[in-house]
């Protein structure tokens, strides 16, 4: 039985990570910082498929100009990703930044720890210790490669603690999913801060998603993880999607819309692909346990979707609605769609509505 891993509580905002709250699912935007008018449409991309946390790069005093304006209009708790330079953190803090992640490979100078510490106790801002196999200190090179990761994100969590900051969160990360599960059980076993996992590098959508799924996917299965991200070299709507499918899979989630669709054969007489990817977009923002399903042809498809909240039984010229396990009605192809989404509505008004009482 799934059972995570006891964490103190961190807030981002209103947004808690660890303890007893949801684990989160964060992105990171990969528009120019500057320019605030494609990193806003992007933020707003990335809340309507759910995201819960949204970080963004502020490599010089520009983005973080630009970081100011986009935190003000969006009214979000935003993240600052640091990097190389202090100034920049106490900057990123001037300008509204609501969690500052630091990195120790780059960052390694725990004299100014001190004063950025004091910054944060301050204003109440917590810090993500993010180690990258890729950018490690090099004092621990040559050691292995998962304890390396774990010491050096301890040595700068402890770095802040001895200031009397409490709310610290830790990411271990590398490209290797092997390396990434043996770092992040050492740290869980070595400590009580929250975790944000992922695998860092993960690769193209096919790839990403194969290593994310199963380097994500063994240590939240082992209670380890407060907050995911899915790095993909591809849309950053993906990401998010893919970090909500993964706890939905697990039965972390529960509150997710689930979408199954029949692997297709020579029955088939309609888009099952292209239907059930417009129905997972419809249904991407909604926090709701309904079951649909999309099968290909009324032969098989009315009893496989016996156990469905909604469900498709594609024919060539007419399909079979289903509603509750039994068929609903049959309707032109032309109006399936209308027909199922009037239907999908109405399923969600009715689980909210029972939800407030």
């Amino acid at each position: 039985m799934y059972k995570r891993r006891s964490s103190r509580t961190v807030s981002v905002g209103d947004v808690k990570i660890g303890g007893d709250a949801p684990i989160t699912v964060q992105s990171m935007l990969n528009a120019k910082t500057v320019d605030v008018e494609k990193c806003i449409k992007q933020i707003e991309e990335l809340r309507a498929v759910g995201c819960d946390l949204i970080r963004i790069a502020v490599p010089d005093e520009q983005s973080c100009a630009a970081f100011g304006e986009i935190a003000a209009r969006t009214g979000l708790p935003l993240i600052a990703d640091v990097h190389y330079s202090y100034k920049l953190a106490h900057s990123a803090l001037d300008n509204g930044a609501k969690k500052i992640r630091m990195n120790p490979g780059n960052m390694r100078d725990f004299g100014e720890i001190k004063s950025l510490a004091a910054r944060l106790i301050d204003l109440n801002v917590p810090v993500r210790v993010g180690v990258n196999g890729g950018s490690l200190d090099p004092k621990y090179k040559g050691m292995d490669e998962a304890r390396a990761l774990c010491e050096s994100a301890l040595e700068c969590a402890n770095a802040f603690e001895s200031q009397g900051m409490r709310d610290i969160v830790i990411a271990i990360k590398a490209s290797d999913t092997q390396v990434n599960i043996a770092a992040n059980r050492m740290l869980a076993a070595a400590c009580d801060y929250p975790l944000h996992i992922g695998v860092t590098e993960a690769g193209t959508l096919r790839t990403g998603l194969i290593k994310s799924a199963i380097g994500i996917g063994t240590l939240l299965s082992e209670g380890i993880g407060d907050t995911i991200r899915v790095s993909l070299s591809a849309d950053v709507k993906e990401e998010v999607l893919a970090g909500k499918k993964i706890l939905q899979t697990l039965g972390i989630r529960k509150d997710a819309v689930e979408v199954v669709a029949c692997p297709t054969c020579s029955r088939t007489e309609i888009d099952v692909s292209g239907l059930a990817e417009r129905i997972e977009e419809l249904t991407a923002g909604i926090n709701a346990p309904i079951k649909i399903s999309v099968l290909g042809c009324p032969l098989n498809g009315i009893g496989e979707g016996e156990n469905s909240d909604i469900g498709i039984a594609g024919g060539k010229e007419k399909s079979v609605v289903m509603l509750n396990g039994k068929p609903y009605c049959t309707v032109e192809n032309a109006q399936l769609m209308p027909t199922f989404e009037k239907l999908l509505r109405a399923k969600i008004q009715e689980y909210y509505k029972n939800e407030v009482k």
